[in-house]
């Protein structure tokens, strides 16, 4: 392919991959033109990077990088280049699928949540309606919206509207009917059916509650689920996502992640973790690789607890909000038994723990299994997804464990508006704990949980950085300690990463011999100010020696 000196122009995806499909004999390629990050204590910063056969070939010099071969140049214009961040927990087939379903996120309040309701329904007259991304700790009304919210809008076909955390839906009337749901209905292992004082399903399914509607809704067609997987990859290597560890895999996805990664469609590189439903496959055969390198079937994916904000979060005492203390999503015994069979196969595991006693029960299930020998443990670096509340006395257990905390950001700057009501002020110290774990000496991977968060690089280093939201908001009790320096947090979203997928010799810094991932922003996240990184673009991304974005 021909790449011209300084402007790129936006590339389609299949342009690139018919691009990238023809390198042999092609020239290196040579960056310049802006500040280069990479990642190296010894070397933090260089000129310019050469890159040959996928590899980063030199980090130096700008004249010394020219010396030899012909190499097509890029220049950055002042833009500034990084290793390349990995989203170190996504669900990039939601982030697809999110494009085609009803737009929640943003609704400001039940009222607003109709009228999107009800011109979406106008726009499409038949089959059951389904939503996602609402989050009601703003809305004036100051609840959880009802079946009747849902029913005086549209009340003759399903509806189902999954809250942003993907942790509840709210049904309406036709579609409690489809799963079966009436007033005397039982809560299932691991769910709430919400009801009213009456006793009454409000329509608030809460965990495993929603599967009984769920599953009975029609399944997205196999086309329709690559097309999703396909844009959600797009996507992210628009916004500088050189790689990704996939969360919650099914097979079927899986599958797709390898079909597109060999017609030459997957602008990433990618660590799947399955399903336990799916699981069967990486027990029998181990963790391993398709044939093009790029997909990398590591582990399995398990559930302990809910969601902080639908209260499912198990908590050590009950929420400072509700007499409750949150869901078990999955039985304790069901887990350890999952993860012997992941020590016998060397397989990884990644489980998903929000609340404090959900992280305590996760990092004592780690330990038994290998009966507290904790350099075994180390060496297979399982990982506590999200890790969002721990108690004081558990932070110290991820390093001494050899545990991965693989943390959001983002997370923080959208629960620190309703967290201190659900935790109380003595529990929030042990919240979103990103510094002290790192003290402890914990490894840390950051990500976005997209599509419950946006799934932007940019927000998640902006929110390790500096710990407001984005309007700079933080609150007088949100543990300012915690925040990360900046470079700390490009390691959290590059190195860190990396590692947690086994492949920092690979990636995670621009060193000669390394996969030659970059991600070029149009701010210098090292430099800003704060309120300005979030605002910033992805410019240039190249995974693999792949331009797989430019508008340069």
């Amino acid at each position: 392919m021909h790449l011209s000196r300084r402007r790129f122009g936006q590339l389609s995806l299949a342009a690139l991959a018919a691009a990238c499909a023809r390198t042999a004999g092609e020239p290196d390629l040579l960056i310049f033109g802006g500040p280069i990050y990479t990642g190296v204590a010894a070397n933090p910063r260089v000129e310019a990077l050469r890159i040959s056969g996928g590899r980063i070939a030199f980090a130096g010099a700008l004249a010394d990088a020219r010396n030899g071969a012909r190499a097509q140049e890029i220049d950055l214009g002042g833009a500034a280049a990084f290793p390349g961040f990995t989203d170190a927990h996504v669900h990039l087939t939601g982030v697809g699928q999110q494009a085609m379903l009803l737009d929640l996120v943003g609704v400001e309040s039940i009222a607003a949540m109709q009228q999107r309701l009800r011109d979406y329904a106008t726009a499409h007259p038949q089959g059951p309606i389904i939503g996602r991304g609402w989050i009601e700790t703003h809305w004036p009304e100051r609840r959880f919206p009802t079946r009747a919210d849902l029913d005086a809008v549209v009340s003759d076909r399903p509806v189902v509207l999954e809250r942003i955390d993907g942790h509840a839906v709210v049904a309406n009337t036709a579609a409690l009917a489809l799963g079966g749901i009436e007033n005397g209905t039982p809560n299932p292992a691991g769910g709430s059916i919400e009801r009213d004082a009456s006793g009454a399903a409000t329509g608030m399914l809460i965990d495993n509650a929603a599967s009984l509607v769920q599953s009975r809704l029609p399944a997205p067609t196999p086309e329709q689920q690559r097309q999703a997987l396909a844009e959600g990859a797009r996507l992210y290597a628009s916004r500088g996502w050189t790689g990704v560890c996939n969360m919650s895999t099914a097979a079927a996805e899986a599958q797709f992640f390898a079909d597109l990664a060999a017609s030459g469609e997957m602008p990433l590189k990618v660590n799947v973790y399955l399903t336990p439903g799916d699981a069967e496959p990486v027990f029998e055969r181990g963790p391993y690789v398709d044939d093009t390198g790029l997909v990398h079937v590591r582990g399995v994916k398990m559930y302990m607890d809910g969601a902080l904000g639908s209260r499912g979060a198990a908590l050590l005492r009950r929420y400072s909000d509700a007499p409750t203390d949150g869901l078990l999503v999955t039985p304790v015994e069901d887990i350890r038994a999952m993860l012997l069979r992941a020590r016998e196969r060397n397989v990884q595991i990644a489980t998903h723990a929000i609340g404090d006693r959900g992280n305590r029960l996760v990092l004592d299930a780690y330990r038994d299994v290998f009966g507290g020998n904790a350099e075994a443990l180390r060496a297979v670096r399982w990982r506590i997804e999200h890790a969002q509340v721990i108690a004081p006395e558990d932070l110290s257990r991820f390093a001494e464990l050899g545990v991965i905390a693989s943390m959001q950001p983002s997370h923080a700057i959208s629960d620190l508006h309703f967290a201190p009501s659900r935790l109380g002020a003595d529990r929030l110290g042990g919240a979103y704990a990103w510094k002290a774990l790192l003290d402890s000496g914990a490894h840390l991977a950051a990500g976005s949980d997209a599509p419950v968060e946006r799934g932007d690089p940019l927000i998640e280093f902006y929110a390790a950085a500096h710990r407001h939201d984005l309007n700079g908001f933080a609150g007088p009790d949100w543990h300012p300690e915690h925040t990360l320096s900046r470079t700390q947090a490009l390691a959290a979203l590059t190195t860190g990463a990396a590692y947690s997928a086994f492949e920092e010799s690979e990636r995670g810094t621009l060193e000669v011999g390394k996969r030659a991932d970059v991600s070029v922003f149009s701010a210098d996240l090292m430099e800003a100010g704060p309120a300005a990184i979030p605002r910033a673009q992805a410019v240039l991304t190249v995974s693999g020696g792949r331009v797989t974005h430019s508008t340069l």
